[in-house]
């Protein structure tokens, strides 16, 4: 019997299966361009995300151009993209600030959103102008916008504390939610755990497999963002929750293909990203109404008291999975001053 795909591998194939789609509605030299992309060992997600922001910048050359007036996505030539100046391309990354998508929708892209497309941009033209089939490269003068850093949104330990409460008793839930609590309550008190005491992303915790957890060490497998296996260890506290959830998970029955899925959804499926986004909504709107939680504020809650307990920046990045250790010291910026501040009053150079 064939070994059944991972869910890292099979939302690999998800997203590849939507770029063959979308390269349909594309210019054929994106083809090389996507090529060359999986070659370079660029996720299936960022080239699905690229794929997008090219079709938005076809699709703006086609119908806010004049010069461009008449033609399709589909029939622009590299020549027609090497006649671009900087500043029809800047033009591009203002109109993507605000503008109406093909449905009628209003669609509206913040600084994080533009750089991403000016990343777009950058690849793109820099994969063509090294293979001599674009004499220009505009792109490469393109400014990013300032990313201004946010405060980052954590949880005190006694909001800890009151939302997993909420998640164990159900305390603060409407009638329609308590129907559904007894069935989810140790399941979701065993996400929250997880995710507070490891610092998981929600994609590695929906692609956490039976077979991934090893209570001999207190450890489980995880495959982070570049496909990268590795081991995370967590406390006696998050185990006791995991064994509970497991006792119950026992006596489940999965659907066929989710056998080995270690958090079920009522309907026996891979529990997913919406569903777990939900639950953290649901708890945390009643526990710390004040405070607007999401999956991805459990884990800047979980490297906060790591940073505060062991001071070590690289060990925060290492376990959270950050690739450069800069990104981490970005985040946890408020805590590195705490801590200077912290330092200021313990020399003293007179004895009162």
């Amino acid at each position: 019997m064939a070994k059944a795909p991972s869910y890292s591998s099979m939302r690999q194939q998800k997203y590849t299966q939507k770029i063959r789609v979308l390269l349909q509605e594309l210019p054929d030299f994106c083809r090389d361009f996507f090529r060359g992309l999986e070659t370079n060992n660029r996720s299936a997600l960022t080239r699905y995300e690229y794929a997008l922001d090219l079709k938005l910048f076809f699709r703006y050359l086609c119908e806010e151009l004049p010069r461009f007036s008449g033609k399709t996505v589909q029939s622009l030539t590299l020549e027609d993209i090497d006649s671009l100046q900087i500043r029809e391309l800047e033009q591009f990354i203002d109109y993507v600030k605000f503008y109406v998508d093909n449905e009628g929708r209003y669609v509206e892209n913040n600084e994080k959103a533009k750089a991403r497309k000016i990343a777009c941009l950058r690849t793109f033209y820099k994969f063509f102008f090294r293979r001599e089939k674009l004499k220009n490269n505009p792109a490469a003068l393109l400014e990013a916008p300032k990313l201004h850093d946010k405060a980052i949104i954590r949880l005190e330990a006694n909001e800890v504390a009151d939302l997993l409460d909420a998640a164990e008793d159900g305390s603060g839930l409407s009638d329609r939610q308590k129907k559904y609590h007894d069935a989810t309550a140790v399941r979701d008190t065993a996400i929250l755990t997880l995710f507070l005491g490891t610092g998981i992303r929600i994609s590695e915790l929906v692609g956490l497999n039976l077979d991934d957890l090893d209570f001999s060490c207190n450890g489980f497998r995880i495959t982070r963002k570049g496909g990268n296996q590795v081991i995370l260890y967590f406390s006696d506290e998050v185990a006791d929750a995991l064994k509970g959830y497991l006792a119950l998970r026992q006596q489940i029955t999965p659907r066929e293909g989710h056998e080995n899925a270690l958090f079920l959804s009522m309907q026996r499926r891979r529990i997913t990203d919406r569903a777990i986004q939900n639950l953290v909504k649901k708890y945390s709107s009643t526990a710390v109404p004040l405070k607007k939680i999401s999956p991805h504020k459990l884990r800047s809650t979980y490297g906060t008291m790591l940073y505060q307990e062991t001071g070590d920046i690289y060990v925060v990045a290492d376990v959270l999975g950050h690739k450069d250790v800069n990104t981490t010291k970005r985040h946890y910026a408020a805590q590195t001053d705490v801590r200077r501040r912290q330092a200021a009053r313990v020399v003293k150079l007179r004895e009162e």
